[in-house]
């Protein structure tokens, strides 16, 4: 390994050592401490610590003498926490979702620059959209990639439109940075996005972000129909119930989890 890789191993080997060591204090900490625990030169300590309390993941206590982990950090634990619970328990709300509709439904998550299918339900009609579970696919083409990507934060998606490979799946794929964009600008507006034949011939999807308190997607949940059953009225009541059972699951996820369960089982 190189110098300047041994460099970044040291230094992310100090930022976890320094998440730590702060968690298990269970206290505030003084630079000098913190220093002496972790045998780390005042001098570097200090600008690790300005570039964490720049991104919040570590706070100056209120007398300016201590140390302690930040809202940031605290935030991300959350977040990956109520995404296992998001994929454990969002099998019978999609079961609900394509109880309403009488299409396949599925959860998506954020996997890279892709879509993946953490859990999906299968519609009751002989001619049916299958998505499998570990299905993978660019954001840019379905609805519940462009749901996620839609509501990044801006610094992802200025990163992602500036690295992004469109690939024409069908003739409808979005292929340009600039239709993406305004692609995004109108799922942001409406806060539902489509997916028009654009990854699979004869398919139309509609999805919704499922987001966290601070307003970014956990993931998405999306209908997929096929086209020739695709009209207004069956758009108007997809998107009604996508809203609805994401609302559900969000109540699930956030606010009182037996309350929401008692009202789904009860349906």
């Amino acid at each position: 390994m190189s110098d300047t890789g041994l460099a970044a191993v040291k230094s992310a080997d100090r930022v976890l050592d320094l998440f730590e060591l702060l968690s298990h204090a269970g206290r505030e900490m003084s630079h000098s401490e913190i220093a002496d625990m972790l045998r780390i030169p005042k001098s570097s300590l200090s600008q690790l610590l300005k570039n964490l309390i720049a991104r919040g993941y570590v706070e100056v206590t209120a007398n300016g003498r201590g140390y302690r982990l930040g809202e940031a950090l605290l935030r991300l634990a959350q977040s990956a926490g109520r995404m296992r619970d998001l994929a454990t328990q969002s099998e019978a709300f999609l079961a609900e979702l394509t109880n309403k509709t009488g299409e396949s439904s599925a959860l998506n998550l954020l996997r890279g620059d892709e879509a993946e299918v953490a859990a999906t339900v299968l519609g009751p009609h002989r001619l049916v959209t299958h998505m499998r579970l570990g299905d993978l696919a660019p954001l840019y083409a379905t609805s519940g990639g462009k749901a996620i990507l839609a509501h990044m934060p801006s610094s992802f998606q200025k990163e992602y439109l500036g690295r992004v490979q469109f690939e024409r799946a069908t003739p409808k794929t979005i292929h340009s940075v600039k239709v993406l964009r305004q692609e995004i600008e109108k799922i942001r507006a409406k806060g539902i996005a489509y997916s028009l034949e654009e990854w699979t011939p004869g398919i139309v999807g509609i999805g919704v972000p499922v987001l966290d308190p601070a307003g970014e997607p956990l993931g998405a949940i999306n209908v997929a129909i096929p086209a020739s059953r695709f009209n207004p009225e069956m758009q108007r009541r997809a998107e009604q119930a996508l809203i609805q059972t994401r609302d559900d699951l969000l109540r699930q996820l956030l606010v009182n989890p037996r309350a929401a369960r008692s009202e789904l089982d009860a349906r």
